[in-house]
């Protein structure tokens, strides 16, 4: 067939079955998949060549980690690598256990179970983040935690493949000098990528952007992306895994935002491509002619590893009981690192044929399966869950002069002083009991999410003249600002600051004007202290005024280390320092009147 035909064919196929998919609740994820069942080489075999469309469309992964670490800086990331470390490996420890256990149990060899076993255990990663992304729960605390898991995922896969060779007899482990070179190697790499990245990478992009010329720079974005990715993978590690590394390095960077925009179509058209190819592998003859074992199969892969990573979650993540098994729900499936260990498992003659085709299709019929597992459990388990949330209010106030986000003990403070002078206002809170509790008290609140673009639309953001951002959460407080910023900048943010580093990323967001939350309690607290102690009311007020200014200038001089810890501690030294002698100062001058 003509291949313009074909991609007619495939545009016609996704643009019916993805909306339709969505429209019923399903996701657009299976709409995907079934474009592919449909089109496939067991369907009407549009395509045949099912490889060479999976090999390309598992760029659009590299592309979704690329930006996945631009929205991760590296102190974040530093953060996070207890969990990744420790709660990714148990993850896989368990998971390993668990389908190599059944596997022997079943009959099969102890060969047999660890090769299932080491494949089984990972999860997809472009099928979990897309589904989180779908449904805006990457940063959610089982989001989190289902990133950080997939990220030692991507990791562990190169020291599978490796051991594969043997468990086929084909020889001792690599020698120590072997292995010595190749650690070498990947530190080399590893090392030139984060030199590039923090020295080089932005003065290009700075040299290219400069030229003003769109396409170059979208070219120079992909050039990017799949410079590092071919880089990682010459060296045995996983592209997507590169592809976050070059993310993070230039998470800090200026443009950052403009990457993120330049690869975002591209993004979503593979990932879409990706989840059309996993359809297209499975083959609905082999189903069909044994359907029980296949699907029967897929069921205590999803029930065995549900229950494992609910487990991780709930003890060692420390998650509600509902967050957690939404968590394992989520990571229940196998994934695509699972077909490459299966098919080299084949070659090396692990697998015989008809088990191969088997495995590769009972991980295809899980990844059909999680979606629909999610949906279910959103519409049975949360639904009648005692902690699950109403639907977001419909707001339909008008226009007010001010919006209130986050109506929690900071927020309802300026609430209370608007109502007092009746002046009209809109307050969202995203705590549905927070605001059935200040409702019965007479306030009127909207139980709404603030850090949503179509929420903040529905509050009437852009007729107000000031937004309150008083949300508690520092995550969904700075995505609430840079939308803001974004699609409303004719509105001024007075906002809430938990503390210094996080009135440090309010004024990366553009926020001018911010108040700690705790700060001007404690001085005024301070100046009591010294009266209490003998100082004069006059003095303690010019002193407390005095250390304020000097504190309030340290502030804002370093925002710009907020990232580098080392010069953050260097500058607070000075700081501390310098209002040393400011005290000292005015000390003399007080002597001497």
């Amino acid at each position: 067939m003509n291949p313009l035909a074909q991609l007619v064919i495939l545009f016609l196929v996704a643009v019916i079955a993805v909306p339709l998919f969505k429209r019923a609740g399903l996701g657009a994820i299976l709409g995907y998949i079934a474009a592919g069942i449909l089109l496939g080489p067991y369907g009407m075999r549009v395509f045949s060549d099912v490889d060479t469309m999976m090999h390309i469309s598992e760029f659009g992964v590299v592309l979704l980690m690329f930006v996945i670490g631009l929205e991760l800086q590296f102190s974040r990331l530093k953060a996070l690598r207890k969990p990744i470390f420790g709660l990714g490996s148990l993850q896989v420890a368990l998971c390993m256990t668990g389908i190599g256990g059944v596997t022997l149990l079943l009959g099969y060899s102890l060969t047999l179970a660890i090769v299932l076993g080491s494949a089984l255990a990972l999860s997809s990663t472009a099928f979990v983040l897309q589904l989180l992304a779908e449904k805006k729960e990457l940063a959610t605390s089982h989001g989190r935690l289902a990133f950080t898991i997939l990220l030692f995922q991507d990791m562990a896969v190169v020291p599978f493949i490796a051991f594969l060779p043997f468990l086929a007899g084909g020889g001792s482990p690599s020698s120590w000098e072997e292995n010595l070179f190749d650690a070498g190697r990947i530190a080399l790499t590893f090392a030139g990528i984060v030199f590039a990245g923090r020295y080089l990478l932005r003065h290009v992009l700075k040299f290219i952007h400069a030229t003003q010329v769109r396409e170059i720079s979208i070219a120079a974005a992909l050039l990017l992306v799949a410079g590092t990715a071919l880089l990682m993978e010459s060296v045995g590690l996983s592209m997507a895994l590169g592809a976050f590394v070059a993310g993070v390095l230039l998470a800090d960077s200026e443009f950052r935002h403009q990457l993120e925009a330049d690869i975002e179509p591209f993004k979503g058209l593979l990932l879409g491509l990706f989840f059309i190819s996993v359809g297209m592998t499975l083959n609905l003859e082999r189903v069909l002619a044994n359907p029980l074992f296949l699907i029967s199969g897929a069921v205590l892969l999803m029930l065995i590893k549900t229950v494992l990573i609910a487990l991780i979650g709930w003890r060692g993540g420390k998650l509600k009981k509902l967050g957690a098994l939404r968590l394992g729900l989520l990571l229940s499936q196998g994934g695509e690192f699972g077909f490459v260990i299966f098919s080299m498992a084949g070659q090396l003659q692990l697998l015989d044929k008809s088990l191969h085709e088997q495995l590769i299709a009972i991980i295809t019929i899980s990844m059909v399966l999680t979606p629909i597992a999610v949906f279910l459990f959103e519409k049975t388990v949360m639904r009648f869950a005692h902690d699950s949330h109403p639907a977001f209010d419909e707001i339909d106030d008008g226009k007010t002069g001010v919006v209130i986000a986050g109506f929690g003990r900071f927020g309802q403070i300026s609430g209370r002083v608007l109502a007092s002078l009746r002046i009209p206002f809109t307050a969202l809170d995203i705590n549905p009991e927070q605001v059935s509790v200040v409702r019965r008290f007479g306030n009127k609140v909207h139980y709404g999410d603030a850090s949503q673009l179509d929420m903040l639309h529905a509050a009437r953001v852009g007729d107000a003249k000031v937004l309150i951002l008083a949300i508690d959460d520092i995550d969904a407080s700075l995505r609430t600002a840079r939308l803001v910023q974004q699609d409303f900048p004719d509105v001024r943010i007075l906002a809430r600051a938990r503390n210094r580093r996080h009135a440090h990323l309010l004024m990366d967001a553009g926020v001018t004007w911010m108040v700690r939350e705790n700060y001007h309690s404690s001085l005024l607290m301070a100046e009591e202290m010294l009266v209490g102690i003998g100082r004069e009311r006059k003095e303690a007020q010019e002193l407390i005024q005095l250390f304020r200014d000097a504190d309030e200038s340290t502030l804002i001089r370093q925002h710009g280390l907020h990232n580098d810890p080392d010069k953050i501690l260097q500058s607070a030294k000075e700081a501390a320092d310098e209002l040393r002698e400011l005290f000292e100062e005015d000390q003399r001058s007080r002597d001497r009147s």
